[in-house]
């Protein structure tokens, strides 16, 4: 039988419930600013920083944020499915450890199977494939997580966000039920498999999360990601990239505000720098952050890798120098790819990261903007591969026709040399 959500005061109730034990003013502790333009020097300390959660579990429980959902007045997400918890234990074959697809600070994500129709398991390889999240029990900032997810993605519906078909809260048990996507996510192909990921999926893919989260700035209900990165990109059988984890989201500043003062909460390596120093949150931090993936995109290297070389440990730091040098831009590119890649596309691509991570926000390009940039860059044919055996085609035929001018030369000149005339004049003398 299929149960639609008709319970969306309990999601309510139980966030409430939630929070009364732990309620504190948001962005108490953060450094007021006089500018979000921060120097190189800041910069530096930023990029420095180690490779961690900006707010670690620990300080996560006695932090609180609002999630601030959307208003829900007039706008229940009722298509979302209502599933009890025995049919998701069913469906994933009792949360055995061989369907596990992948862990987060949320908890355990599992694959399973639900009836096409409605909420009821169903056997492996059959109905619907789904990934079921699971809510770690003894997580206050859990739960949050899991309202805000349920209230944006109950609500916000684009074809390269990923989709959520239903929830579970029964007693202590908080679950979510989203589509499969069957390759997973950007962050294994980019940097855990040994086949590289084609330049044309790159870009495909980077044009896929673009568009996801102008969707969610454009809206009239400004919504900001937060929490952009390679392990939250989710792709379908043809590549196609979905914005995945809505923990994080924030709904934007409205009216004549400028920002959002919250709490910072992240990853290192892609959260904008202006955020982490003052708390305030505003859409061009997710376009920084969008920035760094894009880097990752087209260097195959992680936004921090401590196994790198001191110098090269943080992507942004290491990149920028050849950002802003246009004759070292190709030096950014993938070597894995072995120059399968446009040589145009390496170039635009590369100024448009260093636009995204522009030291001042306000500089930052638009969502919107980014996409405009991304879309012609799909039709690109010019493969360095290409104007690589171009280069050496020419110097062979240049060596080529130098030889053949040599033996030519050679030729005339042992010609002269036994010419009988030129004996002649050799007699004579």
């Amino acid at each position: 039988m299929e149960n639609k959500c008709g319970c969306w005061a309990l999601l309510k109730r139980g966030l409430t419930g939630a929070c009364k034990s732990s309620a504190s003013k948001d962005s108490a502790n953060t450094i007021p600013r006089t500018s979000l333009v921060y120097d190189a020097a800041t910069e530096t300390r930023y990029l420095n920083a180690s490779n961690r959660e900006l707010c670690p579990p620990n300080e996560a429980k006695l932090s609180s944020d609002n999630p601030d959902p959307l208003s829900t007045d007039n706008k229940s997400p009722c298509q979302l499915l209502q599933f009890t918890f025995q049919e998701l234990k069913s469906a994933t074959g009792n949360f055995r450890p061989d369907s596990i697809l992948g862990e987060g600070g949320f908890g355990y994500v599992f694959k399973g199977w639900i009836e096409e129709n409605g909420t009821a398991p169903a056997k492996p390889g059959s109905g619907i494939t789904v990934a079921v999240k699971s809510l770690k029990p003894d997580g206050l900032q859990g739960h949050r997580e899991w309202v805000a997810e349920v209230d944006f993605l109950g609500q916000l519906h684009h074809p390269n966000l990923v989709k959520l078909i239903g929830y579970c809260i029964e007693d202590d048990q908080r679950l979510l039920v989203y589509e499969f996507m069957t390759r997973g996510s950007l962050e294994n192909h980019l940097f855990r498999r040994t086949i590289p990921l084609p330049w044309s999926n790159r870009i495909m893919i980077a044009l896929g999360a673009a568009k996801g989260l102008a969707f969610l700035h454009g809206g009239p209900e400004p919504v900001i990601y937060r929490d952009f990165k390679t392990s939250n990109i989710l792709l379908d059988s043809e590549y196609n990239a979905k914005l995945s984890d809505f923990g994080l989201a924030k709904a934007g500043p409205q009216g004549d505000k400028t920002h959002v003062s919250t709490r910072v909460v992240g990853t290192y390596g892609y959260a904008a720098p202006e955020y982490v120093m003052t708390g305030h949150l505003t859409s061009k931090s997710d376009v920084y952050s969008f920035g760094v993936v894009l880097l990752e995109i087209l260097t195959g290297r992680r936004s921090m890798d401590k196994k790198r070389p001191s110098g090269e440990q943080n992507l942004v730091a290491w990149a920028r120098p050849y950002l802003a040098d246009k004759r070292k831009l190709y030096q950014l590119a993938d070597p894995r790819l072995e120059l399968h890649y446009s040589l145009k596309g390496v170039q635009k691509v590369s100024q448009l990261a260093y636009n995204c991570l522009n030291r001042d926000p306000k500089s930052r390009p638009t969502m919107d903007e980014v996409v405009k940039a991304l879309i012609p860059l799909q039709d690109l044919n010019d493969l360095a591969i290409l104007s690589y055996h171009s280069r050496l085609s020419q110097q062979a035929r240049r060596k080529k026709k130098y030889e053949g001018t040599q033996q030519h030369t050679n030729a005339a000149s042992k010609s002269i040399r036994d010419s009988p005339l030129n004996t002649g004049k050799q007699r004579c003398r």
